[in-house]
């Protein structure tokens, strides 16, 4: 059914439960199991300094995250790839989606005001709306 799984992990609680059940498709169905984490940067930098300050801060925001999720993963007897990537969050996550051939994209659902949602939109629904593959949202 799905061979390539790719979870998305912000290191927030919403992720985390998407990573839990992004473990178990991947252990039942015998998928490779993928993590990508966005580094988004500055939408108007002032200065290539402040995009490259940015940018190192971030490379080490994700360390965490990243070894959480993998430990996770390898006590399940699943091996995680990370993938961190630079830019805004939905491009970023379908550009890897696209490159990588993921059959199946699994994020978290973070609750927000019907007011937000109006105005802004989250991530999540923007995901599911352009990602080239299945969406599970976990809630």
């Amino acid at each position: 059914m799905y061979r390539k799984i790719l979870i998305a992990n912000d290191g927030s609680e919403g992720a985390a439960q998407a990573l839990r059940a992004a473990i178990t498709l991947a252990l039942v169905l015998r998928a490779e199991l993928h993590m990508v984490s966005v580094e988004e940067l500055p939408r108007f930098p002032t200065t290539i300094d402040e995009v490259v300050e940015e940018k190192q801060e971030a490379n080490h925001r994700f360390d965490q995250v990243i070894a959480r999720a993998e430990a996770q993963a390898l006590a399940q007897g699943v091996t995680l790839e990370p993938h961190v990537v630079a830019g805004h969050a939905v491009p970023s996550i379908v550009g890897l989606i696209e490159r990588g051939r993921f059959d199946l994209l699994v994020i978290g659902y973070m609750g927000h005001s019907a007011l937000y949602n109006r105005l802004i939109g989250s991530t999540t629904d923007r995901l599911v709306e352009l990602a080239p593959c299945a969406v599970h949202v976990v809630k």
